[in-house]
């Protein structure tokens, strides 16, 4: 599946940061990653950290799907709001599932610091506002349910948004004190080649064909004519999963984004905060290490990626639009994309086993929360190659 389109920044922006062969012999490991963006980045981390011999493979070039066109907006807010959830999966998972996104920020800011990364990480504010004054009731609902679970919010009137952030058409919102933004793509780099010279070994251009197991490992022909004998399996193939696991379990969508010219005043003005609002599809905002803004939003459901991409110009000049209507300044476009990502029935990921895949393990972490949702996968991989289980495991389960 095509996963891009056009010119996504952070492709633009860091050109060719590395580049790693496809596999032409025949190797042993035992934990084989599947996938090579910022997830199986992320868990080839944990799985090096914890000892074990480990390679990577991936049918495209490395960070080179979904990863490439990702905003990197880290939020602990969940697409499904909290209310929502402990409706939806009780108290006990709701808060849960909050607080592992939350607590995932503070660990991305640990492994930057840890692998000395260079990919912009900068701790943000974040402010969810009422779009539309129908919405104002249960968004400050929401705002209790997480005072009460102990997130760091404030709840701003209309007026303290337009004096503090100088934004108009709102109608009040949630101020959370927990957030980030980072380059995605340059991250997921930098994770690679750190972890390379911890004995990972990564192949691009390399194409999982088929699985063959017996009692003590799997073999795995790859599309090189290469096998991979390997004790696990970890698919980190994000939404494109949805075409190997045989059952529907998440929704695929088209997202669009455009990134302004530098601006200088902008940055300033707006590089401690990200920005979302209750809109449907609701629209996003930050502003990008190198001084540009970037606006995101106006999701469709997906056919194929031409049908996607035959939105963009328009998209883009909805996009355009929103964001003199919210900030009251045009808007210069350096940059348009539009990119496929998938949504579950309560905003989770799926990270887990799956009954049709014997010693495998998978991380799908769908929604807006894709890389905090895979920061807390690192902690489950570690149990589930320990036999212990995670207490999110529940949750997060297949067939839940």
């Amino acid at each position: 599946m095509d996963l891009k389109s056009n010119e996504p920044f952070w492709l633009v922006k860091n050109g060719i940061i590395q580049t790693y062969p496809s596999l032409h012999q025949d190797k042993t490991c035992d934990i084989l990653i599947v996938g090579g963006g910022i997830t199986g980045a992320l868990i080839a981390h944990q799985c090096i950290a914890m000892g074990k011999s480990c390679i990577l493979i991936d049918k495209r070039e490395i960070v080179n799907g979904s990863s490439a066109a990702t905003t990197s907006m880290l939020q602990y807010e969940i697409d499904t709001p909290l209310y929502q959830l402990k409706k939806l999966i009780g108290e006990e998972g709701a808060i849960a599932s909050y607080r592992a996104c939350n607590k995932a920020i503070d660990d991305i800011g640990s492994i930057a610091r840890q692998i000395k990364s260079k990919a912009g990480f900068r701790r943000k504010d974040s402010l969810y506002y009422a779009a539309r004054k129908k919405d104002i009731s249960w968004l400050k609902e929401e705002f209790m349910e997480r005072k009460s679970a102990g997130f760091k919010v404030n709840w701003l009137s209309a007026d303290d948004i337009q004096t503090g952030y100088g934004l108009a058409k709102t109608y009040g919102g949630i101020l959370s004190r927990h957030g980030a933004s980072l380059d995605a793509f340059c991250f997921a780099h930098e994770l690679l080649k750190y972890n390379t010279k911890q004995g990972l070994e990564v192949f691009d251009k390399t194409e999982l064909i088929s699985v063959r197991k017996n009692r003590l490992h799997s073999l795995v022909k790859v599309s090189t004519g290469a096998t991979i004998r390997t004790k696990k399996i970890i698919y980190c193939t994000g939404y494109e999963t949805a075409s190997v696991i045989p059952e529907k379990f998440v929704d695929l969508l088209s997202t669009f984004a455009i990134v302004s010219e530098v601006d200088s005043v902008l940055y300033q003005q707006y590089k401690d905060i990200l920005i979302w609002n209750t809109s449907e599809p609701y629209l996003y905002m930050r502003t990008t290490d190198d001084g540009r803004f970037l606006i995101g939003g106006g999701d469709e459901e997906f056919h194929n990626p031409q049908k996607r991409d035959a939105l963009i110009t328009r998209k883009s000049k909805t996009l355009e639009k929103s964001f003199q209507k919210i900030i009251n300044k045009p808007f210069f476009t350096d940059f348009s994309w539009a990119g496929t990502f998938g949504v579950t029935h309560d905003g989770l990921p799926y990270i887990g086993e799956h009954r049709e895949f014997e010693n495998s393990y998978f991380v799908c972490g769908f929604g807006g929360n894709g890389i905090t949702f895979s920061v807390t996968a690192m902690e489950m991989v570690a149990c589930w190659l320990e036999n212990r289980k995670h207490p999110l495991s529940e949750w997060f389960k297949f067939g839940r």
